[in-house]
C-alpha cells in the first residue's frame, strides 16, 4: 500500500478542511500574498514620506547619504541576492523529492546569509554610526555644515527604514529556524512543501525591500559602489 493510500490518498501535512492538497497550497499562497500586500502598504507609506522629504531637502539628503559607507550597503545587497537564490534552491530540493539533507543545507545557507546581513549592519554600520555620533535622539553630535539638521532628518529616515527592515530579517531567521527543524523531522516531501514555499515568498519580499532601500539611501548624489566612501 502506498504512503498516500495509507493516509486516505492525502500526503502528510494535508489539512482535511481542504478538498485536496492543491487547494491547500493555493490557500497558503493567497494568505501569504494578502499579508505581503499589507506589508507593501506599510513600507509604501515610509517610502512615500522619504521621497517627499528627499525632494524638498535634496542637498541635506545628499550630505546625509555621504555619511554612509557604500561598500557595506553593496555587500549586504549581494548577500541578500544570494540568499534569495539559496532559498529558491531549498524549495526546489523539496519539490524534486531530494533528501532532507539537501533541503537543510540550502536552508542553513540562507540562514547564515541572513545572519551575515544583520552582523554587517550591526557591527560595521550602526556601531560606526554610534561612534561618530550619528544616532538622532540618542547619540548625536554631527554639526558639519552646511546642513547638519538636514542630515539629522536623513538619518532618522535611515534608521527607521533600515531598522524596520532588520526586524523583518530577524523574523525571517526565526522562520528559517522552524523550517530547518521541520525538515529534520521529515515534514516535507515532493507532495507537501507549502510552508517552504510561502516562507520563501516572505524572504524574497524582504530582499526586494532592501534592493529598493540600497539605492534610495546609499547612492544619492553620484554615490556609487566604485566611488569609495
Amino acid at each position: 500500500m502506498s504512503e498516500l493510500a495509507a493516509h486516505g490518498a492525502h500526503p502528510p501535512g494535508f489539512a482535511h478542511q481542504y478538498e485536496d492538497i492543491e487547494q491547500q497550497r493555493d490557500a497558503g499562497r493567497l494568505g501569504m500574498w494578502t499579508f505581503l500586500v499589507t506589508e507593501i502598504l506599510f513600507f509604501g507609506g515610509m517610502f512615500t514620506a522619504y521621497i517627499i522629504y528627499r525632494v524638498l531637502h535634496l542637498a541635506s539628503f545628499i550630505q546625509g547619504s555621504h555619511q554612509l559607507i557604500v561598500k557595506y550597503g553593496a555587500t549586504n545587497t549581494a548577500v541578500l541576492i544570494i540568499s534569495s537564490l539559496t532559498m529558491a534552491l531549498a524549495i526546489r530540493a523539496a519539490q524534486t523529492g531530494k533528501k532532507k539533507g539537501a533541503i537543510i543545507f540550502w536552508l542553513v545557507c540562507t540562514w547564515l546569509l541572513g545572519a551575515a546581513f544583520i552582523a554587517i549592519k550591526l557591527r560595521f554600520e550602526w556601531y560606526r554610526d554610534w561612534l561618530e555620533g550619528l544616532i538622532p535622539g540618542f547619540h548625536w553630535f554631527y554639526n558639519t555644515p552646511p546642513h547638519p539638521q538636514g542630515v539629522k532628518m536623513f538619518m532618522v529616515f535611515y534608521f527607521c527604514m533600515t531598522g524596520l527592515h532588520a526586524v523583518h530579517m530577524v523574523v525571517g531567521l526565526g522562520i528559517l529556524t522552524v523550517l530547518i527543524v521541520m525538515t529534520a523531522r521529515n515534514k516535507f516531501s515532493s507532495a507537501y512543501y507549502s510552508p517552504l514555499e510561502i516562507s520563501g515568498l516572505y524572504w524574497h519580499f524582504v530582499d526586494i525591500v532592501w534592493i529598493f532601500l540600497f539605492p534610495l539611501l546609499y547612492l544619492i548624489g553620484g554615490r556609487y559602489p566604485g566611488s569609495g566612501g
